[in-house]
């Protein structure tokens, strides 16, 4: 399950994690575990929120955080 950080349009940025990777023809990216890049909750969101729906449109950039199997990259080093 990746992790996202998206930054919306006049507002903070908002870290969770999807499903899948928002695709050519989608209109809105479902969230699940909305957080603040701190990690603290979001002020305008129930705490029993466990998913938002967010419209593409209100996006500006889109951020994916590497996960636990792109981490452990091993390379070849010659000495």
């Amino acid at each position: 399950m990746p992790t996202l950080v998206l930054h919306l349009a006049s507002e903070e940025a908002v870290l969770g994690e999807v499903d899948d990777l928002p695709q050519k023809g989608d209109t809105m990216i479902f969230i699940k575990n909305p957080r603040r890049k701190d990690g603290k909750d979001l002020t305008y969101l129930d705490q029993n929120v466990t998913t938002v729906i967010w419209p593409l449109h209100r996006i500006t950039l889109i951020e994916v955080l590497p996960g636990a199997e792109e981490e452990q990259i091993i390379s070849f080093v010659r000495e």
